[in-house]
């Protein structure tokens, strides 16, 4: 048996269509949705993922703002400049892509976005809004990984879903997402004793740690469900070197699957798209 494909790329093109319709529809009442992206020093895969992230928006009708600040920035400079956003009608959302120069302290920039702009859902009243089922904005990427649970049509209730990993960005939202529509959760990580052992119990794995081959064919259920978070680069000397790929053991592992994210083409296309429709939501309600 292989796996089927969850094809993100073609899931972001129809999420975006229908960003592209309501994003319309706001328009013609005078509310255009508007992203600042905030990019502090030359980190080159921040370049890159912020100018996807820009363009993202222009594809999709959004207005989207780049602020670029050299690594030397004050932090108290970079803390008045999203004050001064929180209070910018015309900017509906705030991104400050991470990570940031070591002399500023992430955290702190984080809970200066108002939580009304947080559309990268890492504030901590995003995440009690998570905790406690209220609204909120949900962290992109876990966010889209439900979004993928949902597109083939499965139903989470009292199936055993094993998250790998535990960071505030991926690991622990989408543990409490997963449970919030009735799945049985372990979250395993570094300290995990028998990984295998979990891995082998779950009808969904969620693989999020940034560690090649986190995941290999013997550790999982046939017909499981497995969604790849990771993105890592081959080394050099095996093959395929300087190849994108993901936690997963992808080539072994979708002969044992039932379904199977791809890296690249999976998750990731789906994180900038999640962004667009917190976005999105920030500019209707205003």
């Amino acid at each position: 048996m292989t796996a089927q494909l969850i094809d993100g790329n073609a899931l972001s093109k129809q999420l975006r269509g229908e960003v592209a319709k309501r994003a319309a529809a706001l328009r013609e009442r005078g509310i255009v949705p508007g992203l600042a992206v905030v990019l502090v020093g030359e980190n080159p895969a921040s370049q890159v993922y912020v100018r996807n992230k820009v363009k993202a928006c222009q594809d999709s009708g959004l207005h989207s703002v780049l602020e670029q600040y050299p690594a030397t920035l004050r932090q108290a400079d970079l803390l008045a400049r999203i004050d001064a956003l929180n209070k910018d009608p015309a900017i509906h959302g705030i991104l400050v892509q991470l990570p940031l120069p070591a002399h500023i302290d992430a955290q702190k920039v984080i809970e200066t976005i108002s939580p009304a702009k947080d559309v990268d859902g890492f504030h901590v009243a995003s995440a009690g809004a998570l905790m406690v089922g209220q609204p909120g904005f949900w962290p992109c990427t876990p966010y889209g990984c439900m979004k993928m649970l949902e597109a083939i049509g499965y139903d989470l209730k009292g199936k055993h879903a094993v998250v790998i990993g535990r960071s505030n960005i991926v690991g622990k939202p989408m543990a409490l997402m997963l449970l919030q529509k009735n799945a049985t959760v372990t979250i395993c990580h570094s300290g995990t004793q028998n990984l295998k052992a979990l891995t082998l119990q779950a009808d969904v794995i969620v693989a999020a740690v940034g560690k090649r081959n986190v995941l290999t064919a013997d550790m999982v259920k046939p017909g499981a469900v497995v969604i790849d978070v990771g993105m890592n680069r081959i080394p050099d000397g095996e093959p395929g070197a300087g190849k994108l790929c993901g936690d997963v053991d992808f080539s072994a592992v979708k002969e044992v699957a039932g379904w199977i994210t791809p890296v690249p083409g999976g998750v990731g296309p789906m994180t900038i798209t999640m962004l667009l429709v917190n976005t999105l939501e920030a500019a209707e309600r205003g």
